[in-house]
């Protein structure tokens, strides 16, 4: 699977761009604020339908603009065009010419994984930011898996919204906890599944970029302990004075330790920094194993930030994208674009908005 055309209008600081793409490594080269990063974040944005910088879609329009085009040539078993329009007032997302109206049916139709400095947050951060690394995988991976959580997230919403009530319809009440805990229940046990196929990816790749300096284990912590319905139940109580769903996968958390010691706490930079490229190579090497070819790799200088030796680590996940025609992109400045790469890759100059091959 491979980008082969990237069609911008009035996104980011591109007024337009159109682009062809063959297989391989491409290097974006450019000082800071050219326009490197947008890229990578409209080729996601095809990818997922959402930015990797956790920005909405007003924040990606063109300044002094109405809207946005994002559009682009799949190649893979088949070949597919993508456009996407969005607007303040105006929402297109168009798969081959025709309206996606459901997007499980879209998502999946360009596989990407990024390497950005927001990674950080996968350690670093709230339980929500790991939840999302979980729901992103399986939406990848499992077909019925994104309209799943839309149902279960839906059936949050509305029990929340009647747990705020002064006094809750202890009927409707019921009715939305029965459908809370069939729904999350299949949730919980696909996030149980992936955890053991993911987690020897995630333990070899931190080996290799860490020089097997610390010893890696990741655990599934969902919020339910045994049975979701009796806990939901006992819950009632604690549930009507703080009036929200306490209980379920929308509370689950993925526990990261290295030397059995929690990696958010106590976890130097660097530790953190290479334990979150990790779960990016397990991602990519997961989607690989599973599809049979490799994502786009999407790689936001992420290199300049790594010694030598993790860098070194990071090398066979490329050269298997390489080996296999796969596609990588890779944003850095001629200062610290690393070296060892070689020269089989396409070197682009971007400057102010506009993207030029050499």
């Amino acid at each position: 699977m491979h980008l082969a055309h990237l069609r911008l209008r009035d996104f980011r600081n591109y007024p337009r761009l159109d682009a062809d793409f063959a297989p391989g490594f491409h290097l974006l080269l450019g000082d800071n604020a050219q326009g490197k990063t947008n890229i990578l974040e409209a080729i996601y944005l095809m990818a997922t339908l959402r930015s990797f910088r956790g920005v909405g879609g007003a924040q990606m329009i063109r300044h002094g603009q109405k809207g946005y085009f994002v559009g682009g040539k799949i190649v893979g078993q088949a070949e597919r065009e993508i456009k996407i329009y969005w607007s303040a007032r105006e929402r297109n997302l168009q798969l081959d010419n025709r309206p996606v109206k459901k997007l499980g049916d879209y998502l999946g139709t360009l596989r990407t994984v990024v390497f950005c400095t927001e990674d950080l947050q996968l350690v670093k951060g709230t339980g929500r930011t790991r939840r999302r690394f979980l729901d992103l995988l399986l939406s990848q991976t499992q077909p019925g898996y994104l309209p799943l959580l839309q149902r279960y997230m839906h059936c949050v919403r509305s029990r929340n919204a009647l747990l705020k009530q002064f006094a809750p319809d202890p009927q409707s009440l019921d009715s939305f906890s029965d459908e809370l805990v069939k729904l999350g229940d299949e949730i919980i046990r696909q996030r149980r599944e992936l955890i053991p196929k993911l987690s020897p990816l995630a333990r070899l790749a931190y080996r290799r970029i860490s020089n097997d300096a610390e010893e890696l284990r990741i655990n599934y912590e969902p919020s339910v302990k045994t049975d979701f319905a009796v806990e939901l139940a006992q819950a009632r109580d604690r549930e009507r004075r703080f009036r929200s769903t306490l209980i379920g996968p929308h509370r689950d958390d993925l526990q990261l330790l290295l030397h059995e010691k929690s990696a958010g706490q106590f976890g130097s930079e660097g530790q953190k920094r290479t334990l979150a490229i990790a779960l990016k190579m397990a991602q990519a090497e997961y989607l690989t194993g599973l599809h049979g070819s490799a994502p786009v790799l999407l790689i936001d200088d992420v290199m300049g930030e790594l010694d030598a030796k993790r860098r070194a680590g990071l090398l066979p996940l490329l050269e298997r994208a390489r080996e296999t025609s796969g596609q990588v992109f890779m944003t850095a400045t001629e200062e610290n674009w690393p070296r060892e790469l070689g020269r089989e890759l396409r070197r682009w100059q971007v400057r102010h908005g506009a993207l030029a091959g050499e």
